[in-house]
């Protein structure tokens, strides 16, 4: 069983509020560090450029930025919105979807940039919306279809512009993640472990014969998947078969969130994590495929 020290704080990192967190600081400069951006806000995505491999993007609690391997980080966002649900084009290095909570409150519906994360428009509310994706994903199989959880598992088979509610979904969902592969299949991170869906999001079954809380899935271009779970690690595995491998342990108090695959190079991979101790947050990266790992920025 997940303590409830570190469920409360793992609830905290992927459900914040429309409103600012009280304590928290004045609005943060364009440019500024990750380090600074972790000390005022919250970190709920991450994703490398296809067509810049040195081009972080890190969408956060008061807008979207662009992060450099030395840990600089400038926002790029016209706007301060808080994005939730953050995820890009499989193909068009251009186009970046989100979901989340605008600068006034409410829910922003699901929105997409055409120029790279600087603007944003609205392209559709959702079902029974306007939806806040926290959890969202596109699949690479096909990228018209994307998912997005808000009160319910919902579907988009056009890009996103009409949506449909397909099931409850999974029970204590942390992330979710759209297979490379197959159209009909997803994964997900919940409270109850790792679970994984062949018809469409209808039904769940479980994706790892140890139940621990999971916080994180994600798969790769290739097929790769990646997750990480409470007591477990950091661990992947290939779609074709599920017979996961732990890489890497020793994270201490720190769980992962999100990942992302530096798309000309497999084994660099960026992570967001969580410290339930410090209660902040950081970005790592790790050059060997996730064996090891260092702060983004350091030596």
């Amino acid at each position: 069983m997940i303590p409830m020290a570190l469920l409360r704080l793992l609830l905290i990192a992927i459900a914040l509020p429309a409103t600012l967190i009280g304590g928290m600081p004045p609005l943060l400069a364009a440019e500024t560090s990750v380090a600074t951006l972790a000390t005022g806000t919250h970190f709920h995505g991450i994703a490398v450029a296809a067509d810049d491999p040195s081009r972080i993007y890190l969408a956060t609690h008061r807008g979207l930025y662009a992060v450099a391997r030395d840990g600089g980080a400038d926002r790029i966002s016209a706007n301060r919105n808080d994005y939730m649900g953050f995820t890009p084009h499989p193909s068009d290095p251009n186009v970046l979807y989100g979901s989340g909570h605008p600068v006034g409150g409410g829910n922003m519906g699901f929105i997409r940039s055409r120029d790279k994360g600087k603007t944003w428009e609205k392209l559709a509310n959702g079902v029974d919306g306007p939806v806040d994706f926290h959890q969202m994903d596109i699949s690479k199989a096909d990228p018209d279809i994307i998912v997005g959880m808000s009160r319910g598992f919902q579907m988009s088979r056009d890009g996103g512009r009409s949506w449909k509610m397909i099931a409850s979904g999974p029970e204590g969902l942390i992330d979710l993640a759209a297979s490379a592969t197959d159209t009909n299949t997803f994964y997900a991170a919940t409270r109850r472990g790792l679970v994984k869906s062949k018809d469409g999001g209808r039904s769940w079954k479980p994706a790892h014969i140890v139940q621990r809380t999971a916080t994180m899935v994600h798969v790769g271009a290739d097929a790769t998947v990646y997750a990480y779970q409470i007591g477990t690690g950091f661990m992947k595995t290939s779609e074709q078969i599920l017979s996961w491998h732990v890489l890497n342990n020793s994270f201490g108090h720190a769980y992962m969130l999100h990942l992302a695959v530096d798309p000309e190079n497999a084994k660099l991979l960026y992570a967001i994590t969580s410290n339930q101790r410090t209660r902040t947050q950081a970005i790592v990266t790790s050059p060997d495929g996730g064996k090891t790992w260092k702060v983004l920025g350091t030596k």
